[in-house]
C-alpha cells in the first residue's frame, strides 16, 4: 500500500524562523539553517531550498537541501536532516520519503538521481547510500549541571589530564573574532595538516575554515591553547539555539604530551556553558560504518558517556535503473584495488614459496 503523501511548501528565511520560534524545544542542526546555507553558497555550492511538510495542518519535518552536481550522479542532499517536528514513526517517515520521491522526481529543472537524508527506519524507498555521508552515534556531554558536577561527571583519566596540562603550563585563549582568519592561516593551520598526517586524513584548504568563521562568527567560537607562547592545539564549535557542537580541532604531538586538548574542551564547555548552551556535541564516535573513528572515540568517551544514535544516511533513488548502475559501478570502482592488492599478495607469496623450495633443493 502506497504512503499517503505530505503537503509541502518552500519556506523563505523568514519563514523558517518563525516555524522555529514556534517550537523552541526542538534541536535544529545548524546544517539544517538558512545560515548554514549561506555558508554553503560562499563555497560555491548550490542550496536548493527548504521546505516544510504538513500532515493536513501538523508541522511533521523540515528538509534543507543542497543541490550536489558530481558525474552521473547529480543529487539533493539535506545535510544532517531533516528536522523533526513531531513523533518519528515508522509510518511518518515512509510518507515523508515517498512525499520527497514524489517531489524531486517531478522536477525536471534538475533531475536528480537521488536524494540523500537521514532514516531512523529504514524501509523502501531508501537504501544504498552510495556513499556514508555523516556519523551515526555521538557522545553528548549535558551542559546544565553546575560546572563543579561537570567536571565530576568526566572519567578520572580526563581529569588527570586537564590537571596535568594546567601543571604544564598550557593556557587557553579565545581568539578575538577580527583576528580569527589570520589566526588561523597563519598559526593553525599548520597545527591542522600535522595532525592531517599523523591521522591519515585529508583536510580542507585552509580557505575552507577561514570562510567558515568568517559566514558563520554568530555561532562558532575559536579557541587555542599555547604553551610557552605557541599555538600547539585548537578547537572550533558551533551553537545554535542552546545546543553546541564541538565541530572541528588540531593538536601538535608537542600538545599531546601535555595534555592540552584535555584542557582545552573543558575550557570549551565552560564558555559554552556561560553562552546559555545545555548541551555539547562531540560528533561522530566508532560505529559500524565508522571503524575509523576508534582513536578518537577513547578521548571523547572520557567527557561523557551518553552515546546518542544517529540516524544513518541513506538514498532515496529516483531513477532507479540508473542509480543502481552507478552504484554498482561505485561499489565495483571501491572493491577492484583491494581485490588486485589481494592477488598481488597471493602471488607474492606463491613467488616466496616456490623460491623458498628452489633454494632448499640447491
Amino acid at each position: 500500500m502506497t504512503a499517503v503523501a505530505l503537503r509541502f511548501e518552500k519556506l523563505s528565511t523568514e519563514g523558517f524562523e518563525a516555524l522555529s520560534a514556534d517550537h523552541p524545544a526542538v534541536v535544529i542542526p545548524l546544517e539544517q539553517t538558512p545560515q548554514w546555507a549561506a555558508f554553503e553558497a560562499s563555497r560555491g555550492r548550490t542550496p536548493y531550498g527548504m521546505w516544510a511538510y504538513y500532515d493536513g495542518g501538523t508541522l511533521i519535518a523540515v528538509a534543507s537541501f543542497l543541490w550536489s552536481s558530481r558525474r552521473f550522479r547529480n543529487s539533493l542532499v539535506a545535510v544532517n536532516g531533516p528536522i523533526w517536528f513531531t513523533a518519528r514513526t515508522s509510518d511518518t517517515e515512509a510518507r515523508l520519503m515517498q512525499t520527497v520521491r514524489a517531489q524531486f522526481g517531478a522536477d525536471r529543472a534538475i533531475n536528480p538521481l537521488y536524494v540523500r537524508l537521514q532514516v531512523e527506519h529504514l524501509q523502501d524507498p531508501a537504501t544504498g547510500p552510495i556513499e556514508h555521508g555523516w556519523y551515526e552515534r555521538e557522545i553528548v556531554v549535558d551542559l546544565t549541571p553546575s560546572e563543579a558536577d561537570i567536571y565530576k561527571s568526566f572519567r578520572p583519566n580526563a581529569r588527570n589530564s586537564i590537571r596535568r596540562a594546567e601543571r604544564a603550563g598550557v593556557e587557553i585563549l579565545s581568539i578575538a573574532r577580527t583576528d580569527w582568519s589570520t589566526v588561523f592561516r597563519r598559526e593553525l593551520f599548520p597545527i591542522l595538516e600535522e595532525t592531517a598526517a599523523r591521522d591519515g586524513f585529508t583536510s580542507f584548504e585552509s580557505g575552507y575554515y577561514e570562510q567558515l568563521l568568517e559566514q558563520l562568527g554568530d555561532h562558532v567560537r575559536l579557541m587555542v591553547a599555547y604553551l610557552d607562547g605557541k599555538a600547539i592545539s585548537w578547537l572550533i564549535t558551533t551553537e545554535y539555539r542552546g545546543y553546541a557542537v564541538y565541530y572541528f580541532a588540531a593538536s601538535t604531538h608537542a600538545a599531546r604530551k601535555v595534555f592540552a586538548p584535555y584542557l582545552l574542551l573543558w575550557h570549551a564547555f565552560r564558555e559554552l556553558k556561560t553562552a546559555g548552551n545545555h548541551s555539547c556535541g562531540l560528533t561522530g564516535i566508532v560505529s559500524e560504518n565508522y571503524p575509523q573513528l576508534i582513536n578518537v572515540t577513547t578521548f571523547k568517551r572520557n567527557f561523557s558517556r551518553n552515546v546518542v544514535e544517529v540516524p544513518t544516511t541513506y538514498d532515496i533513488p529516483l531513477v532507479p535503473l540508473r542509480y543502481w548502475a552507478v552504484a554498482l559501478a561505485f561499489r565495483t570502482r571501491r572493491t577492484l584495488p583491494l581485490t588486485a592488492r589481494s592477488i598481488t599478495a597471493s602471488v607474492r607469496a606463491r613467488g616466496a614459496s616456490l623460491a623458498g623450495r628452489g633454494k632448499s633443493g640447491d
